[in-house]
């Protein structure tokens, strides 16, 4: 597990496709048409489908449960703030970055930004975890 101090980073890239889109769908019962329908999507502000906003964050929760902090891992809270969307073939990557540590307990608060393939910011906030120390 890497050195909980302010400034640690972690990153963790994922490609959305269509089949992941699909799934989550499933998933979660959000079966909106901007995220299924092609016909329906093209009538909207993006022209085309669009991913769950919260499977892109999802890749928040795996950055944090798998590399900073890492297993144990546990959302106290999470911010989110959607900037741009994220398309299916959109490769994303998640960027946490440790803001504080508390010394009285193993909660972290870390910033949290998922950009994708071109650099474009999709997403930011804040996360508040409480994790297991050594």
């Amino acid at each position: 597990m890497p050195t909980l101090t302010p400034g640690t980073k972690a990153t963790r890239t994922q490609t959305i496709t269509d089949e992941m889109v699909r799934a989550f769908a499933s998933l979660t019962g959000d079966n909106n048409p901007v995220h299924l329908d092609d016909e329906y999507a093209a009538t909207t502000r993006f022209g085309k489908r669009i991913a769950h906003g919260m499977l892109a964050a999802s890749l928040i929760s795996a950055a944090l449960a798998n590399d900073l902090p890492g297993p144990g891992t546990v959302y106290l809270s999470q911010t989110l703030q959607f900037k741009a969307p994220v398309y299916p073939g959109d490769t994303v990557t998640a960027i946490i970055e440790v803001k504080s540590v508390r010394e009285d307990k193993p909660i972290a608060t870390l910033t949290t930004t998922c950009v994708n393939q071109e650099n474009v910011v999709v997403l930011e906030g804040e996360a508040v975890v409480l994790f297991k120390k050594d």
